[in-house]
């Protein structure tokens, strides 16, 4: 088992996703909506543990 080295930096509505080879992907979430830009993906977070998911694919 390995251990992985994740990081987020939040600026606002901005946040910058890093891992252990550097700058992954950024993301911007506003109330309950947000959007990835490696995965190009819409999501809603949802009340309880759901969310829904809309993939640009």
């Amino acid at each position: 088992m390995a251990i992985l080295f994740r990081s987020r930096k939040k600026f606002g509505p901005l946040i910058l996703n890093f891992t252990e080879n550097g700058f992954s992907s950024w993301s911007f979430k506003i109330g309950r909506w947000s959007w990835n830009s490696r995965t190009r993906a819409h999501r809603v977070d949802l009340p309880g543990p759901l969310s829904w998911k809309q993939d640009k694919r």
